[in-house]
């Protein structure tokens, strides 16, 4: 199979570039490995070189608007892509909690709503204010909020900042889970990050140090494989709270995570993948 492996812009990857280059180079490794012809660009090599979009399969890391646009062209022509490019598009966090919504995905209470306009009245606190435009860049662009004086404050930085809309869940008191998998595969992993101090903005010691409520992880891997396929994104990542009920409420999803607890096994799970398409 001849393949096209794109990586992520550094932009993009906010304090895991290093994380990020490792899981894209394992997955290529295990793709050789298998017998795949694989050409390696980054996103700006790829537009330099890769004109043509009939190859067999493209597997990209890729988030830039410009990229993903171009790659829908690619796909509109038949070209297999793994993670969609549409797909990337629905993990921006506005689609991504209107799609959760529509399809009834266990999910904490959500509004949304435009920086120009004020906080809705039925907003409850404490909450999470995120950036509707985009996958979080910086800090910013996650922030907790206990009173609706400091919700006002996250909201005017934003809108100073150019962000049109903001995305609030309501605030899940329990334990926070991540997790990473892929869509109808063996292969999941899942752990507390207070445990292993696993942080991309320090703002997971919000919900404390996990109490291990007692939860199904096979339900969890049926909830996670469930938002892969409404989001179009076999390979993933994400957050869940697991509530003192054992109750569990996905919070956040992501296209290609870094995969850095689990790379080796993450790999040869999307390597196996890929062989499927």
């Amino acid at each position: 199979m001849n393949i096209i492996a794109i990586s992520r812009g550094a932009r993009y990857s906010p304090n895991h570039i290093g994380n990020d280059a490792a899981i894209f180079n394992k997955v290529v490794e295990c793709l050789l490995r298998d017998g795949h012809e694989v050409y390696s660009c980054d996103e700006e090599t790829f537009f330099g070189h890769c004109q043509d979009g009939h190859h067999t399969l493209v597997v990209t890391m890729a988030r830039d608007v410009r990229t993903l646009e171009r790659l829908m062209e690619w796909e509109s022509r038949g070209a297999t892509i793994v993670n969609s490019p549409r797909g990337v598009l629905n993990c921006v966090r506005l689609p991504m909690t209107e799609l959760l919504m529509k399809h009834g995905i266990p999910h904490p209470q959500s509004w949304i709503f435009s920086t120009d306009a004020p906080l809705p009245e039925e907003m409850t606190f404490p909450c999470w204010l995120k950036r509707g435009d985009s996958h979080a860049l910086v800090k910013e662009d996650v922030c907790y909020a206990s009173t609706r004086d400091e919700a006002l404050r996250v909201v005017a930085d934003m809108k100073g900042r150019g962000i049109p809309s903001v995305v609030v869940n309501e605030h899940l008191e329990g334990d926070l889970v991540k997790f990473y998998g892929v869509q109808d595969d063996t292969f999941f992993h899942w752990f507390y990050p207070s445990s292993l101090s696993h942080t991309k903005f320090g703002l997971e010691a919000i919900n404390g140090e996990a109490k291990q409520i007692p939860f199904s992880s096979h339900q969890l891997k049926q909830c996670a494989d469930e938002v892969a396929r409404v989001l179009k994104v076999p390979v993933y990542g994400g957050d869940a709270v697991v509530s003192p009920d054992g109750r569990i409420r996905i919070i956040d999803f992501n296209d290609w995570p870094s995969f850095a607890p689990c790379r080796n096994e993450a790999a040869q799970a999307i390597a196996r993948y890929c062989a499927t398409l």
